[in-house]
Order: structure tokens, then sequence, then C-alpha cells
């Protein structure tokens, strides 16, 4: 008997997959338990379109995360903090700080958990990493000046 998968099960395959399994197996075990459903042919368009609907998902997640990396690229924030006769923070400037400036400055919001950066502890323009989406980095400027 010819089912698909609805979830993975060990020694017979992954989910979304269509596999031929002894019929008593497929009406005792698989079946029964949810983790498989018999191979029509409405099952099997029905997969299909899950498979190409997650294809577009993903697509478009893609494109957005490379949009906002261009739009990342052409901004700067500003950041002010106390600092000493060095230009040395009395503090640092965290990811934080920069996700809340990002927020107010350009109405633009990123989670504080995408900046790959370690906390700025000085005046001066830095480059910060932002994680987009897997293999899509963006990089932005950020100037901290004294207060």
């Amino acid at each position: 008997m010819k089912v698909i998968l609805m979830q993975d099960v060990k020694g017979q395959g992954k989910k979304g997959q269509t596999v031929s399994v002894s019929d008593g197996y497929a009406r005792n075990f698989l079946l029964p338990k949810g983790l498989a459903v018999e191979a029509t042919n409405s099952a099997i368009n029905d997969m299909k379109g899950k498979d190409e609907a997650f294809a577009y998902k993903k697509q478009t997640e893609l494109n957005d995360a490379k949009e906002m990396q261009e739009k990342l690229s052409k901004i700067s924030v500003s950041l002010s903090a106390k600092a000493g006769a060095n230009g040395k923070l009395f503090g640092s400037v965290t990811n934080k700080d920069i996700a809340e400036a990002l927020l107010s400055q350009h109405h633009i919001k990123i989670d504080k958990r995408r900046f790959d950066m370690e906390d700025i502890k000085q005046t001066g323009t830095f480059e910060v990493l932002v994680k987009l989406y897997p293999d899509v980095t963006g990089k932005l400027k950020v100037v901290v000046t004294e207060l």
C-alpha cells in the first residue's frame, strides 16, 4: 500500500514522502496513529499544494530580507551617551539601545537578538551586522556621539 508520511517514521522515511509499506503495517499502525495517510490523488495534490505554499513563503521571506538589507545599508542610527575626556563611554551602547534607536529614528523594528555585535564602549562610527535571514546579513552604520 502506498502512503504519504505525515511525520518522520523511523525506518520508513521523512515527513511528506510517499512510501510503499505492507497493508497490515499501514492499517494497524501508521493510519490509526496519524503517522500517514493513504496516497490517493487528492492527498497527493494536497501535499504538492502544501509544498508549493511552503516554497513560496520561503522565497517571500528571502526577498523581504534582501530588501531590508538594502534599506539598512543606506541608513545610519545616531546615539548619544555620556563620555569621558578621551571618548570612552560611561557604560556602553548595547544591541537593545540600537534596536530602540532604529525603531524611533527610522520606524524599522528589528529584534535586538538579531544584532551581531560587542557592546560599544567608545564614541565614533561603527558598523553593526544584522542577521536578517540565513545567509542574508545586513550592515547598519551606528554613530555614537558624546552627550
